[in-house]
């Protein structure tokens, strides 16, 4: 089974608001949904992540946790955490994809709006980070 530091990392933004553990769970899982981490693969244990990016160990931990609830990795006591096999779930993978469309032709949309505006997206970019960090970053990012 692969290890994650050979194939994927990443870094903490710390200027974003967005809780550390929100940033682990976003990068994890969107490194498996773009193939950067396959099925099988290792990722580092909780100590190992906590050292590498310099923060408290329970972060690493309520991320890992979030994730193995979503069905995005698997802990085996003694052996570690690994990246799950999605396609074992085909249902859930279509309606998650489903959800993905619908998303995607949500923020068409809003672009379209935004074209309609004069709103550049540069500009509307911004719009969204300063939403974020109003809602205090926990519920979306």
């Amino acid at each position: 089974m692969a290890d994650m530091e050979n194939e994927f990392s990443f870094l903490l933004d710390t200027k974003s608001g967005v809780p550390f553990y929100r940033q682990i769970i976003h990068a994890i899982e969107h490194a498996v949904q773009f193939g950067k981490l396959q099925p099988g693969t290792r990722l580092p244990t909780i100590r190992e992540l906590a050292v590498k990016l310099q923060i408290n160990p329970n972060t690493i931990a309520k991320a890992y946790t979030e994730l193995e609830i979503r069905g995005i990795v698997i802990t085996q006591v003694g052996s570690g955490t690994y990246v799950a096999d999605i396609a074992a779930h085909p249902e859930e993978q279509k309606l998650r994809q489903k959800a993905v469309d619908e998303l995607e032709l949500d923020i068409f949309n809003l672009l379209k709006k935004a074209e309609k505006l004069g709103i550049q997206y540069k500009d509307l970019i911004e719009m969204i980070k300063l939403l974020m960090t109003e809602q205090g970053g926990s519920k979306h990012g």
